[in-house]
């Protein structure tokens, strides 16, 4: 493996772990707090910050090495879809799932303190990693 294709796995494990076991955490407690509907929450909040990030990561692992110009259309391209999918998203669920079915203040607590862990993890991989700090 090489040991550019490490850093962005390095980089991802380093954001993914903390998100998880505060996915989980947090859906634990939105499960007990609403019940189901906190569950089924927690786990689209989940499953929807993991794929926004995860694009992010491959977006610039794809354009690492392209002109910088073209690395700013790809940068802007995927942050523009992924704010339209998370839009359409976001109306596909408000309009077609019952607040019985999905919790929607669980989903923006869960979503929130997943991205915010996530956000921490990759900031402190990456210092961990180009600049050699030990955490």
């Amino acid at each position: 493996m090489s040991t550019e294709s490490n850093f962005e796995n390095k980089m991802w494990r380093g954001a993914f772990l903390p998100s998880l076991v505060t996915g989980l955490i947090s859906g634990l407690v939105v499960t007990i707090w609403r019940g189901k509907p906190g569950t089924f929450a927690a786990l689209l909040a989940i499953l929807l910050v993991f794929i926004f990030f995860s694009v992010h990561l491959l977006v610039a692992k794809i354009s690492k090495n392209l002109d910088p110009v073209l690395t700013m259309l790809f940068a802007m391209f995927s942050y523009f879809a992924k704010v339209i999918f998370l839009g359409v998203l976001l109306f596909l669920i408000s309009k077609f799932t019952a607040p019985a079915t999905v919790d929607r203040t669980s989903f923006g607590i869960c979503a929130i303190l997943i991205t915010l862990a996530w956000l921490i993890g990759e900031i402190r991989a990456y210092l961990k990693l180009r600049l050699g700090i030990q955490t």
